[in-house]
C-alpha cells in the first residue's frame, strides 16, 4: 500500500516538474523571438510574432500558480491518479494554446477553453475532498471510495474537446 501511494505522489511531482519544463520552454521561446526580431534580449518593440510569443508566455505564466494549486489540492484531498491525468492533459492543452497563439489568435481559443475546463475539474475534485473531510469529521460518513470512483470515471471525459 505504501508503494502504491508513493507511486501516486510521484505522478503528482512529475506533473509539477513537467510543468516547470514547459514554463522554461515558453520563456526560452520568448527570448529566441526577441533575439530573432531585435538582435537584443527581451526588447518588446518590434515584430508582431514576438508580441504574440511574449503574450502567450505571459498568459501561461499567469495561469501556472492556479494550475499548481488545484493540481496538488485535487491530488492530496481527493485522488492522485485522476488529478495527475488531468494535470498531464492541462499541460498538453497549454502547449496547444501556446502554439495556437503563435498563429491566428482564434487558433488559441480551443486550448484556452479546454484548459479552463480542466482547471474546473481539478477545483471540483478539491472541493469534493474537502467536503468529504467535513462529512467524516462531523457525521462519520466517509465517501472517499465513491468520490475516487466518480473522478476516475469522469477524468477520461476530459479528452472530449
Amino acid at each position: 500500500a505504501h508503494n502504491a501511494q508513493l507511486l501516486q505522489y510521484l505522478q503528482m511531482t512529475s506533473q509539477t516538474e513537467y510543468s516547470g519544463f514547459f514554463t522554461a520552454f515558453f520563456a526560452n521561446k520568448v527570448e529566441h523571438e526577441s533575439r530573432h526580431c531585435n538582435g537584443k534580449v527581451l526588447q518588446r518593440q518590434g515584430s508582431s510574432s514576438f508580441d504574440r510569443v511574449y503574450t502567450a508566455n505571459q498568459n501561461c505564466g499567469h495561469a501556472y500558480p492556479t494550475f499548481l494549486a488545484v493540481l496538488w489540492c485535487a491530488g492530496l484531498l481527493c485522488s492522485q491518479a485522476p488529478a495527475a491525468f488531468a494535470g498531464l492533459m492541462y499541460l498538453f492543452v497549454r502547449q496547444k494554446y501556446f502554439v495556437g497563439y503563435l498563429g491566428e489568435r482564434t487558433q488559441s481559443t480551443p486550448g484556452y477553453l479546454f484548459g479552463k475546463r480542466i482547471i474546473l475539474f481539478l477545483f471540483l475534485m478539491s472541493v469534493a475532498g474537502i467536503l468529504n473531510y467535513y462529512l467524516v469529521f462531523f457525521f462519520g460518513s466517509d465517501f472517499e471510495i465513491h468520490i475516487k470512483t466518480i473522478t476516475s470515471a469522469i477524468s477520461p471525459l476530459l479528452l472530449i474537446p
